[in-house]
């Protein structure tokens, strides 16, 4: 008889960390990466890191495809795996990397044909244009490493491998590091390419890191088996990873329509005001990351008790979840209140952006323990399958209330800008609980 899987049987407290510890710090790393690749840019120039924070979005759209895809892939090979449905584990394996295929190559089109247009909406600076251009080009037709890695990752974590998903990240992660000053500023004999050698250092780290994610799975995942040859694409296993995945995926695209509308709300105050909230983002994610990370072990775990009928270790696993959420938040929220000058100066920021960036971090930083439960809950529901009602709390929280808010906050001043994000984490909140007690009750209360 095989060995019943951790995540059914493993201590509650002990599952929690285990899996979750090592995404966690995989997505730290990711995070740093990305203050890295932005720290080295704004040593170039202010257009240089305003053409990166302009050009952004269209990473985070890219982002948030791939995580759609990989949510519906987690969801659906845990759910069967707890139902002891290996044949339908592995075809939903096979299926999601099909589908990121499918991603990779309309990003790369999309980026070819309409990349100097996005940039140009938001300035008319040649340079800044240029290298935007450059830059979006670049990341979308190699964001094969993209797709693929996340897909690589989700397999990972939906069979709790969460120890070999930390070593794709971290690889990545590090060689980025490595890569990303050479190609900047040509050492070594390397030509520098400016913004285009950070977009070049990215996607390599993250084709590298992709490949080595497969090679994991097909040597060291015997949970579920990625065959191939003679694969055809299923539409019924296509259309639930999407109707899985699309609530996650629109969620986190939500960030980058969100980034587009802040862009365009503080433009007209300034484009130092820009460049500012590109760091702030930056920043923001080092934070940020880990939660995701924990949120995205949460996933699996609540979707394999789920199909194992199994009630009071969800419970068990949620509340463990918010503790250690709220734990990072906090300790995230004092950091931003005591130190954001130096935070700020990682990235050479000017006295013009230190007048807007300090009281900036220490209000929005009033938001994180909320959007730390909220994310949480969100979790849980994207676990139980009920993706709709996590999307309807990211809307609130990521576009509903806060672009309003910050459109009618800006007439005020920019400082009164900020204020738009403790006040939409607020409302995204008390959606949350009530949305999670009503699931709870539905889905949770009938089960043993």
């Amino acid at each position: 008889m095989a060995a019943e899987n951790k995540m059914g049987a493993m201590p509650e407290g002990r599952l929690v960390v285990t899996m979750s510890f090592p995404i966690m710090l995989s997505m730290l790393v990711q995070a740093l990466y990305n203050i890295v690749d932005s720290a080295f840019v704004a040593r170039i120039s202010e257009d240089a890191l305003t053409a990166v924070s302009l050009a952004f979005p269209v990473q985070l759209m890219m982002i948030a495809v791939a995580t759609g895809a990989g949510v519906g892939v987690n969801a659906l090979l845990s759910r069967r795996l707890g139902q002891k449905k290996q044949a339908e584990a592995d075809a939903v394996a096979a299926n999601g990397i099909f589908l990121s295929i499918c991603f990779w190559l309309i990003f790369a089109v999309l980026g070819l044909l309409f990349g100097r247009w996005f940039i140009a909406l938001f300035t008319d600076v040649p340079a800044v244009i240029e290298m935007g251009t450059s830059y979006i080009t670049v990341v979308t037709v190699a964001s094969c490493g993209v797709f693929l890695l996340f897909v690589a990752e989700r397999l990972m974590q939906a069979t709790g491998n969460t120890v070999y998903h930390m070593v794709t990240q971290l690889i990545g992660a590090v060689l980025n590091c490595i890569l990303d000053p050479i190609m900047i500023f040509g050492l070594f004999g390397f030509p520098a390419l400016g913004t285009t050698g950070a977009a070049l250092a990215t996607v390599l780290s993250q084709i590298t890191a992709m490949s080595i994610g497969f090679f994991i799975n097909v040597r060291f995942n015997h949970d579920v088996h990625i065959r191939l040859r003679g694969f055809r694409p299923d539409g019924k296993i296509i259309r639930e990873i999407v109707q899985i995945g699309l609530p996650a995926a629109v969620q986190q695209s939500l960030l980058s329509v969100l980034t587009i509308g802040l862009n365009r709300i503080l433009m007209p105050f300034s484009q130092t005001a820009v460049g500012f909230y590109g760091v702030y983002y930056k920043l923001q994610n080092f934070l940020f990351m880990p939660v995701y990370g924990l949120n995205n072990a949460l996933i699996p775990m609540v979707g394999y008790n789920f199909g194992a009928k199994n009630r009071r270790r969800i419970e068990r696993i949620l509340r463990c979840a918010l503790l250690l959420a709220l734990g990072i938040m906090a300790a995230g929220t004092v950091l931003f209140e005591l130190l954001p000058v130096p935070l700020l100066r990682l990235f050479d920021a000017s006295d013009a952006m230190l007048a807007i960036g300090v009281p900036a971090i220490r209000i929005i930083s009033w938001s994180f323990c909320m959007a730390g439960v909220s994310v949480i809950l969100c979790g849980c529901m994207q676990g139980l399958g009920r993706g709709s009602e996590s999307l309807a709390v990211a809307l609130l929280r990521q576009l509903i209330v806060v672009l309003p808010a910050a459109v009618l906050l800006s007439r005020i001043s920019l400082t009164a800008v900020w204020f738009a994000f403790p006040l939409a984490e607020a409302v995204g909140l008390i959606c949350a609980f009530l949305l999670f007690r009503r699931i709870r009750h539905r889905l949770l209360d009938s089960l043993s």
